[in-house]
């Protein structure tokens, strides 16, 4: 049963501080590790995060696997999902394709102010008849704002760096979406691209590469990162915005080790895993901060953190992780509007009429003008909303009286599904 909201109108000028956390993890197949408090940074002393979106490559997709995970949520799914329940916050939206899977989690609270929601997904492997590789998508309707977050799995090898470069091209011309306004993946107003890119640092051997690292030295790396040396070249990489690689290359290491490879293949260490992002039509560079805010822009991007985690170790790769800051002015008129989340007491229904009893102490005591929302996790939209009526600011015990009366009078809220599928 989804919690119902108690609405009420706000001021239109106001901005929302928006906190996400995105997670990019090449998990070779592994099942999920036991603990993930310190990959989400559950731990922080900070604000808790608004949106989580974890993007994973390398899924178990055996076809037994994959076959189970089409009837059922593939494991990995299901973990996060029992992690972040608990804390708040429901999965809005997934999509799958063989071993890539994107997972979008957000507090319930700013479910009413997510619209259309879409998925997508672009087959790369094979000359694009495989889904090994390729690019998975989802987009929404953020406060007014189109966002999209595209979990990629590139070709792998030194040498394939112009054919990962391709393949990310054809992503971004066969991500198209039923939307006039925004068609395409481009036209989104901020697009998050992340995932196991696989570009390796070119023409240096594998001991300076290692030295580099061993000494913390990895700016001497950067210049003969593969993606770094593409978005000098590449126009349509140019406005993509990366945060400094400050930790060490996230590939190649020997599983339950902080040890680079030690098999024969000695693979030279990378910088494969990586989260980048593009604001529509802003054609500055971040400062130093990450602060990407203009004059009189309705939406911008703060990096406040990327950072690998080198204490995880199920695959040769370590997962990487981008905290952001998005400050989004509300566009919309549906928008001008908070929502408390509020628990059900005691819920009656017939075949058109269901009654909803609140307890009283989840009435905002300062009183004012509310709507009471049925939200549909099916629809993922409001389903009913009643007439505004009126709370006013009282003592506990009146305030019980002047609730019930005023709720008692919302009866008919009509949806197009069944109220116990919410």
């Amino acid at each position: 049963m989804e919690p119902r909201g108690l609405a009420q109108p706000i001021d239109l000028e106001i901005m929302k501080n928006l906190r996400l956390h995105l997670v990019t993890w090449n998990v070779g197949t592994a099942s999920p590790p036991p603990d993930v408090t310190s990959l989400l940074q559950l731990s922080s002393q900070g604000p808790s995060m608004d949106m989580y979106v974890i993007g994973l490559q390398e899924v178990n997709s055996k076809i037994i696997n994959f076959l189970s995970d089409l009837a059922f949520d593939d494991p990995w799914s299901i973990f996060f999902m029992t992690v972040f329940s608990p804390l708040g916050y429901i999965k809005l939206s997934s999509v799958r394709m063989q071993g890539l899977l994107l997972l979008v989690f957000v507090k319930h609270a700013h479910i009413p102010f997510i619209r259309d929601i879409h998925t997508h997904y672009t087959r790369t492997g094979l000359y694009g008849y495989w889904g090994n590789k390729g690019g998975v998508t989802i987009r929404m309707s953020l406060y007014g704002h189109m966002i999209c977050f595209m979990n990629c799995h590139l070709p792998a090898h030194i040498e394939n760096a112009e054919q990962r470069l391709d393949d990310f091209e054809k992503i971004l011309e066969m991500q198209q979406f039923e939307d006039e306004n925004v068609p395409n993946i481009l036209d989104h107003d901020i697009l998050f691209w992340f995932g196991d890119l696989n570009f390796r640092i070119a023409d240096y051997g594998i001991h300076f590469v290692r030295e580099s690292i061993s000494n913390s030295r990895y700016n001497l790396l950067w210049e003969k990162d593969q993606l770094n040396m593409a978005k000098k070249k590449e126009a349509f990489l140019q406005e993509f915005i990366e945060g400094p690689l400050q930790f060490k290359p996230t590939y190649k290491f020997d599983l339950h080790s902080d040890v680079y490879d030690t098999s024969g293949k000695k693979r030279k260490p990378a910088w494969t895993d990586r989260i980048l992002w593009r604001v529509k039509n802003l054609s500055q560079h971040p400062s130093e901060d990450g602060d990407l805010s203009e004059g009189e822009q309705t939406i911008s991007v703060t990096l406040n953190n990327y950072i690998s985690h080198m204490s995880y170790g199920i695959s040769d790769h370590k997962p990487v992780t981008g905290t952001f800051g998005l400050q989004v002015a509300f566009r919309h008129v549906n928008d001008y509007v908070t929502y408390a989340w509020v628990k059900d007491d005691e819920i009656s229904s017939s075949e058109d009429v269901t009654q909803v009893y609140i307890s009283a102490d989840e009435i905002p005591h300062a009183g004012g003008e509310f709507l009471l929302c049925y939200y549909s996790h099916n629809m993922q939209s409001i389903a009913g909303m009643s007439q505004p009526f009126q709370i006013q600011p009282s003592r506990r015990s009146e305030e019980k009286e002047l609730a019930q009366e005023n709720i008692n009078g919302i009866e008919k809220l009509h949806s197009p599904e069944p109220y116990n599928e919410f």
